[in-house]
């Protein structure tokens, strides 16, 4: 029996029943109708009929032999495979308990015999449609279970992902706020360090500049508007950085930044500009005396010592005062005319502060020119070497000369070292100048010494700090008497007293350089200096030179002749000799020559003089005898 019915039939109908005639007449009937009908003749080919192959509908007799209807309807209700199948009993009985029993087995309708053949299409058809009813709501229930399900699953789908979606968003959005936090942050620690000083965290240059052009701006607009820009440098603060090194110098920088804030007014600020220099904001003042006020109270915030290590250094400041009012137009230009008076300041030794006036734009101006003109003097070669002879007291004869520089314009006019060597220095120009000045004083001694005047002259070169400060230095003194044939021992360096605490290492080093090469070497303007006794005596130092503002006086200041007299006395006690510049007159002479001074330098015995008057003097082979005891 086929599981399916055939291609146009209306289903399959198993026929159960005992007795041949109602089997044929019913599948006669059925068969008539479209159904495709199997026949079993009793209870136990019926239900094996069935678990072969499932029928749609199922015609029970109850009344068998061997096992009733009753029985094979309960085995095939309880067989997994078949319980599905619709089941209309067909029995003579026709009992109401019958019935009953019937439709408690597992029936579902219930034909009476003798049967009407209407009756049983009719009932048959129904139970089918029924059937078919009932399996598409079967299939329709499983289409709408598996669709809310699916719908479910994506509903439960979309929940988690909306809640993953909003986790993420929560964390992407934690994300954002911390990166937009951190973002600011270092906007705000960019923009800090950009306004300020990494050492002492005061605002910086930049920010003074915005300060300043904010003030002007107000300047402009509200007439009468006046404020002040103060500019502090700290003096000889390259002394504690040499001395101890950077590390105490930031430190002390430091403390200073913090003694000068602690004495700040509401409406005055602090900056610093780099290295030692500061500069205070007051905006806006009265008066210029607030100014002046306030450079009262840094120089007192400088008052306490500044202890270093085991020393007490005391420390002072030179101040500039610019007032700022409608009439600048530049912030650049209230910084410079600050520093220019501080300047000022730092020259006049009287004072500690200055306030800018025109009479310092035009020393400035003229400083500038003076800048320039040396620069070009130097590209034309408009210096000239002069030279004064050094005598031995105790013969009256030269034994040297000391070369000393001069500066001859275009336009014959002479300009004195003593304005322009400054310059050089804070320049750099010293540096080429000095080389030059070295190699043609050894040039025009070996000369000299060749024309058979004198095989034991010296010539004596002055030195700057920054020359001595040069690790170079030493190799340019032996390519200067390399190049030029001069003995070493013919050569003599005279170095300023005052430069001497300049850098003390390095010059200390090249000096003990210049000593193994048997250079002699001098200290210039003894006494007017602030050297170390102790520092002296360390130093490979072979000449003192007296400064000749003692000497000049000498004759009728008791003060002075005492300095002269202990200079030479220390000197010789430390193997030094003695040159005293200055030896104007005969007394001069005498009084030193009594105190044991073996040189002297001055206009008794010459000025300074060209090389060609050198020569000349040289030839006539001058002698100043010794004066006579007094």
């Amino acid at each position: 029996m086929s599981s399916r019915p055939p291609r146009g039939s209306k289903g399959t109908i198993l026929v159960v029943d005992d007795t041949p005639a109602n089997l044929e007449l019913l599948k006669t009937i059925l068969t008539r109708a479209g159904y495709e009908v199997c026949v079993a003749v009793d209870g136990k080919s019926g239900i094996e009929g069935a678990q072969f192959s499932a029928p749609d509908l199922i015609l029970l007799d109850i009344m068998m032999p061997g096992m009733n209807g009753y029985d094979v309807c309960a085995n095939l209700k309880a067989d997994e495979a078949t319980r599905h199948i619709p089941i209309i009993f067909i029995s003579a009985l026709d009992d109401a308990l019958d019935k009953v029993k019937a439709f408690s087995a597992g029936g579902i309708d219930y034909i009476s015999k003798p049967f009407q053949f209407k009756e049983v299409l009719a009932r048959v058809q129904n139970q089918l449609m029924i059937r078919d009813l009932q399996q598409q709501l079967t299939a329709q229930n499983q289409r709408l279970k598996i669709e809310a399900e699916t719908r479910l699953k994506a509903e439960m789908e979309v929940r988690l992902l909306n809640e993953d979606l909003e986790v993420r968003v929560r964390q992407r959005t934690e994300e954002l706020e911390r990166t937009n936090r951190q973002l600011e942050t270092e906007a705000l620690d960019r923009e800090h360090r950009a306004t300020h000083d990494s050492l002492t965290d005061l605002p910086n240059r930049t920010f003074l500049m915005t300060q300043l052009s904010e003030a002007l701006e107000r300047a402009k607009q509200t007439p009468g508007y006046t404020f002040a820009v103060l500019f502090v440098d700290c003096d000889r603060f390259k002394l504690i950085n040499d001395s101890f090194g950077h590390l105490e110098g930031d430190r002390i920088l430091c403390e200073m930044a913090q003694r000068f804030h602690a004495c700040l007014r509401p409406t005055e600020r602090l900056f610093r500009l780099g290295g030692d220099e500061f500069t205070l904001l007051l905006d806006p003042i009265s008066s210029t005396e607030e100014a002046i006020e306030a450079t009262d109270r840094l120089k007192q915030a400088l008052a306490a010592p500044f202890k270093i290590k085991d020393y007490q250094m005391f420390m002072d400041a030179s101040i500039g005062i610019s007032i700022g009012s409608d009439h600048y137009q530049r912030p650049e230009d209230l910084l410079r005319d600050a520093d220019t008076a501080m300047y000022s300041a730092k020259e006049t030794l009287s004072i500690s502060y200055a306030v800018f006036n025109d009479a310092m734009r035009e020393q400035t101006m003229q400083r500038l020119h003076l800048e320039a003109d040396l620069r070009k003097a130097l590209e034309r070669q408009e210096f000239r070497l002069f030279y004064q002879p050094i005598v031995a007291l105790s013969s009256g004869k030269i034994t040297g000369f000391e070369a000393l520089i001069r500066w001859m314009r275009p336009d014959g006019k002479r300009i004195s070292p003593e304005l322009f060597i400054a310059v050089a220095e804070d320049m750099g120009l010293i540096l080429p100048l000095g080389r030059w000045i070295l190699k043609e004083a050894c040039r025009q001694m070996q000369v000299w010494q060749q024309e058979a005047w004198g095989s034991e002259l010296t010539i004596s070169v002055n030195v700057s700090v920054k020359q001595l400060s040069r690790l170079t230095m030493v190799d340019e003194i032996d390519q200067a008497l390399l190049e030029t044939g001069l003995a070493r021992s013919a050569l003599k360096l005279e170095i300023t007293e005052s430069h001497l605490m300049d850098n003390q290492q390095v010059v200390a080093n090249v000096l003990e350089k210049l000593r193994s090469r048997q250079i002699p070497l001098s200290i210039d303007d003894f006494g007017t200096g602030y050297s170390s006794l102790s520092y002296l005596h360390r130093l490979p130092v072979d000449i003192l030179k007296v400064d000749r503002s003692f000497v000049q006086n000498m004759h009728q200041d008791p003060d002075s002749h005492n300095i002269v007299k202990a200079i030479i006395s220390l000197a010789h006690s430390l193997n030094m000799k003695v040159i005293a510049e200055g030896v104007e007159t005969e007394q001069h002479y005498q009084m030193l020559s009594d105190l044991g001074c073996e040189f002297g330098q001055g206009y008794w015995f010459a000025r300074p003089i060209s090389a060609e008057d050198v020569a000349e003097l040289l030839q006539s082979q001058p002698c100043w005898l010794p004066p006579s005891p007094v």
